[in-house]
């Protein structure tokens, strides 16, 4: 046997006898996982610290797309200590220290506008609690979250992840789930 011959026979295996295993990088429902990283304000946060977590990674330019999925995180999850979302911005581009500070500024300014609105929606529901201290924004300048989440350094895939209270993965997808979709995922 040749060896390009048995370079096919091998890809043909593989492929046959491993369909199920996931891309190098992927993560796979049912598995755990525990990334950690500290938010803005120097909360300490993890995949796996006993909340339900939805874990959104964005680029700055899929902001509306993070929003969205804000928007349809159900009811029952606002306020409750047992819920959270956290959101992960994202750089590809290289940024110097003061690139990476006026960034920061400007997403400190938009976590504000969204806590506005979030706020809007706690009053709504009556919900006696400070809304902003339930708004998690990461940022990920040198692509080692993205990286913990199955996505290269330079990809600008966006991501919206459901994981359980120990870290278990229970739901992903790469674009915004619909409110339908996102409660159930929170719910398993």
């Amino acid at each position: 046997m040749s060896v390009r011959a048995l370079q096919i026979f091998l890809s043909l295996a593989t492929a046959l006898l491993l369909p199920a295993v996931p891309a190098r990088g992927a993560l796979s429902i049912g598995n755990t996982y525990s990334v950690s990283f500290v938010d803005l304000d120097g909360n300490k946060l993890s995949t796996a610290d006993g909340y339900v977590t939805i874990l959104v990674l964005t680029t700055s330019a899929d902001r509306e797309q993070a929003r969205t999925v804000g928007d349809h995180v159900p009811d029952f999850c606002l306020g409750n200590p047992a819920y959270r979302m956290i959101t992960v911005i994202h750089f590809t581009r290289r940024h110097m220290a003061l690139g990476r500070r006026m960034a920061t500024a400007f997403i400190r300014h938009r976590v504000r506008e969204e806590a506005k609105r979030l706020q809007a929606r706690y009053d709504a529901q009556k919900i006696s609690r400070d809304a902003k201290s339930d708004i998690f924004v990461v940022t990920d300048f040198d692509g080692t979250i993205a990286s913990q989440l199955g996505q290269s350094a330079e990809a600008t895939d966006f991501c919206v992840f459901v994981f359980g209270q120990s870290g278990e993965l229970l739901a992903q997808w790469h674009s915004v789930p619909s409110a339908d979709e996102l409660a159930a995922a929170v719910k398993k």
